[in-house]
């Protein structure tokens, strides 16, 4: 009984969580403020709204083109529109139940492909590895371009650099401890970490045994470029974010991105988490809610749509199979 209500829990909260913090902004901010925000959106450059929908879909070309890279070494070559499908459901299953979209996408290539689901799922949770990895990277990138803001936001709070260096070595320290605890573990809480750790890196690292590996690096780096790239072009939308540099796109991005996983699809929290970013950067308030709104909803509702439309679609696409 304990068990169940902790999933239900698990599932819930999240959603629970969007929509307060949705609730919380609107009782934030005031009649004109909201009216301004409505205004941003309403007289936004929707031309660049469709492109930004258009580079989206294209990443998820790419990914499902880079999952068959993935189940080739395996034995098997699922129809290349199947593993688009089975995509968009799992990402429309995400809106709904956080991480239960990988769970379907696995089930929907077994039902349609006869893939045995622990090895579709295995392709996903290495896809992850590898999305994780690009994350990060991505994080280090945006954090080496904001060493002016960084330093600027110091120098006004009067931070101790002294102090800081401290806390730097004594958190490098703590590291080196906690990775040596993990490399003599036998039992317990360091061993599942050290295994955990492990698997991680053998997960990246057979990329690299694969024969068509160079392909398989290609998509993952278009599938980054393009999300990157889909956040890039909102900003022409809206006339006070059309010259943000690359640093402020990339710090918000994070920040979406951050957010995407904290709820279920950002609802809520992506428009803030960015909005809050972009006042970072000299844009109104206004103008970053309706940035974030119109980023979100539009990759959401592609995401709905076409989710939809694949779940519609499989059965009769296979019917003859």
């Amino acid at each position: 009984m304990r068990k169940k209500l902790i999933n239900i829990l698990k599932k819930l909260l999240p959603l629970l969580l969007g929509v307060f913090l949705i609730w919380y902004s609107y009782n934030n901010t005031t009649p004109t403020e909201r009216e301004n925000i409505f205004n941003a959106i309403k007289n936004a450059n929707y031309f660049w709204v469709i492109i930004s929908v258009i580079l989206g879909f294209l990443s998820h070309f790419s990914r499902a083109l880079r999952w068959n890279l993935l189940l080739q070494p395996i034995g098997y070559q699922p129809a290349l529109l199947n593993n688009f499908m089975a995509i968009f459901v799992g990402y429309l299953a995400n809106l709904g139940i956080p991480r239960s979209g990988e769970v379907l996408r696995a089930t929907t290539l077994t039902s349609y492909e006869k893939v045995p689901f622990q090895k579709g799922f295995g392709t996903i949770i290495a896809e992850r590895v590898i999305d994780v990895i690009m994350l990060l990277s991505i994080v280090l990138i945006t954090a080496i371009l904001q060493t002016e803001i960084i330093a600027d936001y110091f120098a006004e709070k009067n931070i101790n650099y002294t102090k800081l260096i401290i806390a730097g070595v004594i958190l490098i320290a703590v590291g080196v401890i906690f990775l040596l605890l993990i490399r003599k573990a036998k039992t317990g809480f360091f061993l599942k970490v050290k295994n955990f750790v492990f698997e991680l890196l053998e997960g990246a690292l057979s990329i690299f045994k694969m024969k068509n590996k160079w392909l398989f690096i290609f998509h993952t780096l278009c599938i980054w470029v393009l999300y990157i790239a889909m956040f890039w072009v909102i900003k022409f939308s809206i006339p006070e974010t059309a010259s943000l540099p690359l640093n402020a796109i990339l710090a918000s991005f994070v920040a979406g991105a951050f957010a995407m996983s904290a709820t279920n699809g950002g609802i809520g929290l992506y428009p803030i988490a960015v909005s809050k970013i972009l006042l970072i950067y000299g844009v109104s308030e206004a103008s970053g809610d309706a940035f974030g709104w119109i980023m979100w909803t539009s990759q959401t509702l592609m995401v709905v749509v076409f989710g939809a439309l694949a779940f519609l679609f499989l059965p009769i696409y296979n019917r003859n199979k």
